[in-house]
């Protein structure tokens, strides 16, 4: 289990704050994205959860806190079938399950899908995807 905080406010944390924030955190219920307000000598302190892993997620002694100055994205898609493979490219990623191909942009949201008979191969180069199925190949430029 980890978190990943950053501060909302501009100071140079000391070395073993991370050891402080757990301390302050112990069974509090994290999610991320969220923001969370920690009391230190009387002044609450604001951080945004990067990373809470999993979401949610209740802090506890054996929870490792990290602090970043960056930003982390996460987004989780559930398909609802067993994925044959994930092959991410400049416009987004290609999924297949079974005979379909289905190419997402990078927010998750689909762009093209399609059944092929005989699905036997797909790969990308230079934005494009190329599918080989029975004796043909079909080129996809999203």
């Amino acid at each position: 289990m980890r978190v990943v905080l950053k501060p909302l406010f501009n100071v140079e944390l000391p070395a073993g704050f991370e050891e402080i924030l757990r301390s302050k955190l112990i069974k509090r219920e994290l999610r991320t994205g969220e923001t969370v307000e920690v009391d230190l000598l009387g002044k609450p302190l604001q951080f945004k959860v990067l990373l809470a892993e999993p979401s949610p997620l209740k802090v506890d002694s054996s929870t490792r806190i990290e602090v970043s100055t960056g930003e982390v994205s996460e987004i989780t898609l559930d398909f609802g079938f067993d994925i044959q493979d994930a092959i991410p490219f400049k416009g987004g990623i290609v999924i297949v399950l079974g005979s379909e191909v289905r190419i997402l942009n990078w927010k998750g949201q689909k762009v093209y899908s399609r059944e092929f008979e005989n699905l036997k191969k797909v790969r990308v180069a230079e934005g494009k995807v190329v599918v080989v199925h029975g004796d043909k190949i079909t080129i996809i430029e999203p």
